[in-house]
């Protein structure tokens, strides 16, 4: 690609339309000047310039190079100025996925503060299971994901870790059940019980599964739901109980005030939600700078 500096060379000299006076404009003596003009014709292969004692005046190849020569130098400002914009912070993309849980409840306030900041900064958000948020940052699709743990056994290598919530899992029953009178339940009486579930398989249904056959509990699922606000609106509209994010009701206040949480002895389930990214791949910096706010502003 030829030199930029010869073309601002030249441009300078069609303007000023004669040497001396262009080679006062760039800070380089007249001969220096003369080499990059000659030095340009020589790599186009044309004469730009008519020389005469007043001056120089364009040729028709020189007005046309002057034309692009002037839109060349203003697409590489352009360039510059973007660049410097992203490594400023002042515009970029950030490219995340996240559960259910982590799009609705966990990502919108810090998103939020974080747009306050840098109000150029373009986020792209995926809702999606964990396990397919780890395959679109394993496959560098997203940059970042918010998923449950454990990772999939089989990508656990190819990512960097940051640990970011714990949430506790909550039963909750419709007003009008049985068990919403009671503070407390014990996990063998929900052994029979009709159970509004997440989807299978996601991480979170295989969660509350395991939880329940390692209590020896059996619960009837009589369907299933992918979010925390639409199995609220169906318990409390079928009176039917369902294990949900704690996180999650306390952002869901309007729906949480028709259903009841109630704690369960004998019956524990949390889960631990993470940041995960690429490992050995750089992140764009508003994407770095993203995630380490995420992890260090806890929902």
């Amino acid at each position: 690609m030829t030199d930029l500096l010869l073309l601002r060379s030249f441009l300078e000299t069609a303007e000023a339309g004669a040497i001396t006076p262009a080679a006062r404009h760039l800070f380089v003596t007249q001969p220096a000047l003369s080499r990059r003009l000659q030095q340009l014709e020589a790599e186009l292969g044309v004469t730009l310039f008519e020389r005469s004692a007043r001056g120089v005046a364009l040729t028709e190849e020189g007005r046309f190079v002057a034309r692009e020569a002037r839109d060349l130098i203003e697409r590489y400002e352009h360039l510059r100025a973007g660049v410097a914009a992203i490594s400023n912070l002042e515009v970029g993309k950030v490219r995340i996925g996240g559960g259910a849980t982590a799009v609705s409840f966990v990502l919108p306030d810090a998103i939020a503060a974080f747009q306050r900041q840098r109000p150029g900064v373009l986020f792209q958000v995926k809702e999606a299971g964990s396990r397919e948020v780890e395959r679109d940052v394993a496959d560098e699709r997203l940059e970042l994901g918010v998923v449950t743990l454990p990772i999939d056994p089989s990508l656990v290598g190819d990512f960097e870790v940051t640990p970011l919530v714990t949430d506790r899992m909550v039963l909750v029953a419709a007003k009008g059940h049985p068990f919403a009178k009671k503070k407390r339940i014990s996990a063998k009486r929900l052994d029979g019980e009709d159970l509004v579930g997440f989807e299978s398989p996601s991480a979170i249904r295989s969660l509350i599964d395991g939880a329940l056959r390692d209590a020896g509990v059996r619960m009837n699922v009589v369907m299933e739901l992918r979010s925390i606000p639409a199995i609220l609106r169906m318990v409390a509209t079928t009176g039917r109980l369902a294990f949900v994010s704690k996180l999650g009701i306390g952002h869901e206040t309007d729906t949480a005030n028709d259903v009841h949480a109630l704690s369960v002895t004998g019956l524990s389930i949390n889960r631990d939600l993470a940041i995960i990214r690429k490992a050995n791949r750089p992140l764009s910096p508003v994407a770095a700078e993203f995630a380490g706010t995420l992890a260090t502003t806890k929902p």
